[in-house]
């Protein structure tokens, strides 16, 4: 088959081997589900603590809860809202950092660059403190949309040398493509973050519950403050930890248990249509970096055990170029991002890690970097082709 000169007969043909070895190795395609709801074949009990986590994801937290000083929303759902308890929203998060080339990367942490809230409590108004401002310091700042939580139980229980496998820091094979592994502070692999700095789920957790909200925990006891300086007195009377491991346990399950989209296929012709757009895909090298599928571990939850998640990405970083240089990371220069998940991609209205586009398009035509030659090919396109494409990504 050939669609707009490009032949897909060699791509089909290694998509029929890709299932039968996916097949051969006994690993069953991950559970889907409705936006927001649980991963089908959950036990009684593992549902009920995904449904305790989704209370409090909804729970308004209050001053007197440990709500602040500082803090950008009073609820996790605020951020991760639409299309359901889990997804997107319109909200930004702001972040600075100071990079000093080639390599050197300072977070800011002690000026608050981690995150600059936009919203101080009645203690803190009271104190004459409304908001933190970007650190002086600071070289680069960045704006980051929240991200799905859809599936990430499965991503997260993806081992490490299923990561690892993809990496090419030194592009030995030659093809342009040099994804490298993100790391923690502390040297472990991360797969979590616009910077790939997040190793676990409970790490993202009480890393939000810190940074979003002010709420201090077992794990994060200590109040970030002002633009990295101690509340002044009066303005954080609630006492540290403010929240228990209970509750982030909690929030932990809510996020663990959640499923990935089911994937949209309306009719017989859009299935052909969205096959169609796969094989372009394929084709332009976008599969490099947003690798289809990969298979997770051993898990004592039966949804979570061996089950091949359709992510769409290779979970490593990647040089996009100057056009979207900003912050730098942990262990990510300011042009590097972490490959994006796209599963779930039909439902989200933005693109882009800051959500800078609401046009698909628009968003492949911005790639760079290490994504420029897919970029190119995609502009190339015959329209009808860059259509075919578009429908399938519409689809995930």
């Amino acid at each position: 088959m050939v669609i707009s000169g490009l032949d897909v007969r060699p791509l089909a043909a290694l998509a029929v081997v890709s299932a039968l070895v996916g097949a051969a190795c006994g690993a069953d395609p991950a559970p889907t589900a409705a936006a927001g709801e649980p991963l089908p074949g959950l036990q009684p009990d593992e549902l009920e603590r995904f449904r305790a986590g989704l209370e409090q994801f909804n729970r308004v937290f209050r001053e007197e809860d440990g709500l602040g000083p500082l803090f950008n929303e009073n609820q996790c759902s605020a951020c991760h809202t639409d299309p359901a308890p889990g997804g997107s929203g319109g909200e930004t998060v702001l972040k600075a950092t100071r990079f000093v080339p080639p390599d050197s990367c300072d977070l800011l942490v002690t000026g608050g660059g981690e995150n600059i809230r936009e919203q101080g409590t009645s203690a803190a108004r009271a104190a004459g403190i409304t908001e933190e401002t970007v650190p002086a310091e600071a070289t680069a700042r960045g704006k980051f949309t929240a991200p799905f939580l859809f599936g990430l139980g499965l991503v997260e229980n993806i081992p490490d040398a299923a990561i690892l496998r993809h990496a090419d820091p030194e592009d030995a094979d030659g093809d342009g493509i040099s994804g490298r592994p993100g790391r923690t502070r502390d040297g472990r692999l991360a797969r979590f973050g616009r910077k790939a700095d997040t190793a676990t789920l409970e790490e993202f957790t009480v890393g939000a519950l810190s940074l979003e909200m002010g709420l201090t925990s077992p794990a994060l006891p200590v109040e970030s403050g002002f633009n990295g300086d101690a509340p002044p007195p009066g303005t954080d009377p609630t006492p540290d930890p403010e929240v228990d491991a209970a509750l982030v346990a909690k929030l932990v399950d809510f996020t663990r248990f959640l499923a990935p989209p089911v994937p949209a296929m309306r009719s017989a012709a859009h299935r052909d249509t969205v096959e169609q757009g796969r094989r372009v895909f394929a084709s332009l090298g976008c599969a490099t970096c947003h690798v289809p599928t990969m298979t997770t571990g051993p898990s004592d939850v039966g949804p979570l055990h061996r089950k091949r998640v359709a992510l769409y990405s290779d979970l490593l970083l990647h040089d996009m170029g100057p056009g979207l240089a900003d912050i730098c990371g942990v262990g990510a220069g300011p042009a590097e991002v972490r490959t994006e998940m796209l599963m779930g991609l039909r439902h989200r209205d933005s693109y882009m890690h800051d959500g800078r586009t609401h046009d698909l398009a628009a968003a492949i035509l911005r790639h760079g970097g290490e994504a420029q030659a897919a970029r190119d090919a995609f502009a190339a396109l015959h329209e009808l082709t860059k259509l075919y494409l578009l429908v399938f990504l519409k689809s995930l």
